[in-house]
């Protein structure tokens, strides 16, 4: 591992799914769900569901750029999730759901912004991508309740996790073996 981590926040729908993919990949140190892009300090789980804070559910990414780059955190980011849906995953509508990259320097910034000009240039006749690429202030990031951490891991056999969260991880697992924390062992 190196010596310089960086952060990587995405608002890809559910935070469950989300930490469950990126907790996978090698060169990825820590996953936090958490609430970011709203009005109001430390909200609450139940507050952010109301849709009245203006929080995302997001994962904040403490990454080894050295074992993983940003670049390939954004790829995974963008197969697993709908970026062309507004305010919703699947079943989960709400802007707490809305598809959103919490760029924390300018060089994300200007990787996110390439990555969906591509990914859109690479089906012209495709649906528009709505993800927002926004910066994330130094104080903007709430880390949720201690019982939505590592959700999936520990329910396991909850429908939720067995109906939604696997198959997203076992198209993670099928696409990107490469950058999984197993293939590099």
């Amino acid at each position: 591992m190196s010596e310089k981590t960086e952060i990587a926040i995405f608002g890809g729908g559910c935070f469950w799914c989300t930490e469950a993919v990126f907790s996978e990949l090698r060169g990825v140190i820590s996953v936090m769900p958490g609430y970011a892009g709203g009005t109001v300090k430390n909200p609450s789980y139940e507050q952010v569901c109301t849709g009245s804070t203006g929080h995302a559910e997001v994962i904040r990414i403490e990454f080894d750029p050295a074992q993983i780059s940003f670049h390939d955190l954004l790829t995974v980011f963008f197969a697993t999730h709908d970026p062309t849906t507004l305010n919703r995953q699947g079943n989960d509508v709400g802007t707490q759901y809305r598809s959103a990259v919490f760029y924390t320097n300018a060089a994300q910034k200007t990787e996110a912004l390439k990555f969906i000009k591509e990914l859109a240039a690479s089906d012209p006749g495709g649906k528009p991508i709505v993800t927002e690429v926004t910066p994330l202030s130094p104080d903007a990031f709430y880390p949720a309740e201690d019982y939505h951490r590592n959700y999936f891991k520990n329910n396991r056999s909850a429908p939720y996790c067995q109906v939604i969260i696997e198959p997203k991880v076992e198209k993670l697992q099928e696409k990107f073996a490469e950058l999984l924390k197993a293939h590099s062992k």
